[in-house]
């Protein structure tokens, strides 16, 4: 299965494609974790992504779209994969899905997280991560043992630059501007399935999993046919 999770900042994205990519078996591709790691790698993109990044403003295309491209065509993407965070513009989907033609394949389902401004201020604004191991952490849903300190490493929890309540509010704000065509654009194609993702996580995990079993089923029946 080739899966796209839609959705703004703090929408349970990653939690829920972490769990469909163990389901599944497929890798779990995050646009935001390739651009961090690109980041703390010192590469040149890196140092382009954290100037965007740090503002609350979508990294370009041309940025973004080599690093995960690249990412798409390894071997273990051969069976599908679950990307998360991509694409996040119309002109990301069109380049996406020329590429997989190029392979003979296409999308078979995008998740369409929708989820209220206030219920992602409360879940971005309390994250924190280690400054060593890279851990999560939440303030309310997952504290630490001991307060600012990482429970695997000792290490020193922060909170990272685009997760303060001000920069969530523009970062929600940029969202919703370069996003609407990307929404349309995949309800036209017909592999837009919309989730309610202000619910408990195993409610929205089960909603997911049925909806693609179903869709494996259709799949099976067509081939079938």
């Amino acid at each position: 299965m080739r899966i796209v999770f839609l959705g703004p900042p703090g929408a349970g994205k990653g939690t829920q494609a972490e769990t469909i990519s163990k389901i599944e078996n497929i890798p779990h591709i995050s646009s935001g974790n390739l651009l961090r790691e690109a980041i703390e790698a010192g590469t040149e993109t890196g140092a382009k992504a954290r100037f965007y990044i740090e503002k609350g403003i979508l990294v370009p295309d041309q940025v973004v779209v080599g690093i995960v491209v690249d990412r798409i065509l390894k071997h273990d993407c051969e069976n599908g994969f679950v990307l998360d965070g991509f694409p996040r513009t119309l002109s990301q989907a069109k380049v996406l899905d020329e590429m997989l033609k190029t392979l003979g394949d296409s999308l078979d389902i995008v998740f369409y997280f929708i989820v209220s401004e206030q219920t992602v201020i409360d879940r971005l604004s309390g994250r924190m991560i280690c400054s060593v191991c890279g851990a999560n952490y939440h303030i309310k849903l997952v504290p630490p043992l001991k307060n600012g300190i990482c429970d695997k490493c000792g290490g020193k929890l922060l909170q990272r630059a685009d997760d303060k309540p001000e920069t969530i509010i523009e970062r929600l704000k940029v969202y919703r501007e370069q996003t609407a065509d990307l929404v349309e654009y995949y309800k036209k194609n017909k592999i837009l399935r919309e989730i309610i993702s202000d619910l408990r996580i195993e409610v929205i995990s089960k909603t997911i999993a049925d909806i693609i079993n179903q869709e494996c089923k259709k799949q099976k029946k067509t081939m079938a046919g």
